[in-house]
């Protein structure tokens, strides 16, 4: 076996080990690229070795995806098939695992008209409703990984000769997950709980607010009163521990959906419902986005923001120190799950209920009352940089500095 199949085999079993933790007769939801077939076939058989009752593989098609996009009518964007809907409830509702394999071309969308990629996506979200409550709330396990493509190594790795690109980004994805490690399983347990002890240590402090400063960047954010603090490892409401996302490198909380202010300008470019924005700043006033701007992508930022009225709201505020590992790669991976590991990150739409105290079992007025954000859509952007400051506001006005050029200072 050469060391990339066995890097490979370490990979598909971090997965199933650690990110979803398959449990003895459950069920596994895969969804993969066609062009990441082998390695889609090998997390298969470590399910299987797991003690998975039945393992359910969909195929994603970048060709056909696009096809829709260039050749259905309009009402093809309002529509969601109700069945993919119902069985991704149906797995759900039985205590199903949901592992997605996710190597999409950052250009899948280039040329396509905005508001065709808005309706898609505020279909589908209308009609997973249901099943992202269960997401949301941790009812089950569920993990967001990445797996290389062609076209994606293209991007990323563009100053290399193309026939190494796709190695290299595999090489990547392998050290930001501790692959290269002699136990995977091992170091990512020891990670999480690195990332536990310092939410542990926010948790215990119950900041009022952050005031974030950096050039083009002066935002102060209220935190929502109850908010817990997370990051690494969660555990599901079987009491079963997994990982959203790998890698993970990040501290997350809510903020309080009205107590949003000022300027702030992004630090890393992002592929918003497949289209590229970069260098864009938005201006919040009591919490809702008043004023943005964007030199790429402004149609595509606009058409979210549109959405509907919960994506103009901050539902995520997510510290991660500007020396993590993936920032020293020194690369702009195109992939929001890995370029938020990278640098201080928000999102735009709905919060977490895992972010506030009993919030997971509250609905989505009860949610609103408490300060939650709530809409259809959930996306993030980065911020953080070597010049980026953030100071914490305690609940008696005390002032105490958490990041200074972009790394921890908290004691």
């Amino acid at each position: 076996m050469t060391d990339f199949q066995k890097q490979m085999e370490k990979y598909a079993e971090l997965l199933v080990q650690v990110g979803v933790n398959v449990q003895p007769g459950q069920v596994l939801y895969v969804e993969s690229p066609i062009e990441s077939a082998d390695f889609a076939r090998l997390v298969t058989a470590k399910a299987y070795q797991a003690g998975a009752k039945y393992v359910q593989v969909n195929w994603r098609d970048e060709t056909v995806v696009r096809m829709r996009y260039d050749l259905a009518g309009p009402e093809s964007f309002e529509f969601y098939p109700p069945w993919t809907a119902h069985m991704m409830e149906s797995i759900a509702e039985s205590g199903g695992a949901v592992l997605l394999l996710d190597g999409e071309n950052p250009n899948l969308y280039e040329g396509v008209d905005p508001a065709k990629i808005s309706a898609s996506r505020k279909a589908a979200a209308a009609a997973r409703r249901n099943y992202l409550g269960y997401v949301r709330t941790n009812r089950i396990s569920w993990c967001i990984v990445n797996v290389p493509s062609q076209v994606w190594a293209d991007q990323v790795f563009a100053d290399r000769p193309s026939e190494e690109r796709v190695s290299a980004l595999w090489e990547s994805i392998f050290r930001m997950n501790h692959i290269d490690e002699e136990d995977p399983v091992a170091a990512w347990r020891r990670h999480t709980q690195h990332l536990r002890a310092v939410t542990d240590k926010l948790n215990a402090k119950q900041y009022r607010r952050l005031h974030y400063k950096a050039p083009g960047t002066d935002l102060t954010v209220e935190l929502a009163p109850g908010h817990i603090w997370l990051g690494g490892g969660q555990v599901n409401q079987s009491g079963i521990p997994f990982v959203a996302n790998m890698p993970t490198e990040e501290v997350y909380t809510m903020p309080h959906r009205a107590g949003t202010n000022g300027t702030v300008s992004s630090t890393r470019p992002f592929v918003l419902n497949g289209q590229l924005v970069d260098r864009f700043s938005l201006t919040f006033r009591e919490g809702r986005v008043v004023d943005f701007a964007a030199e790429t992508g402004y149609e595509a930022l606009k058409q979210y923001l549109d959405a509907d009225e919960g994506t103009r709201y901050l539902g995520e505020v997510a510290i991660v120190p500007h020396d993590s590992p993936i920032s020293r790669l020194n690369r702009v991976f195109y992939n929001v799950g890995i370029d938020e590991n990278a640098s201080c990150h928000f999102a735009l739409g709905n919060a977490y209920p895992t972010n506030l105290q009993g919030g997971a079992g509250l609905s989505d007025e009860e949610l609103l009352a408490r300060g939650a954000n709530v809409s259809m859509q959930h996306e993030d952007f980065m911020v953080g940089s070597a010049e980026l400051s953030i100071d914490a506001e305690h609940e008696d006005g005390t002032i105490e500095p958490l990041l200074r050029n972009g790394s921890w200072v908290i004691r």
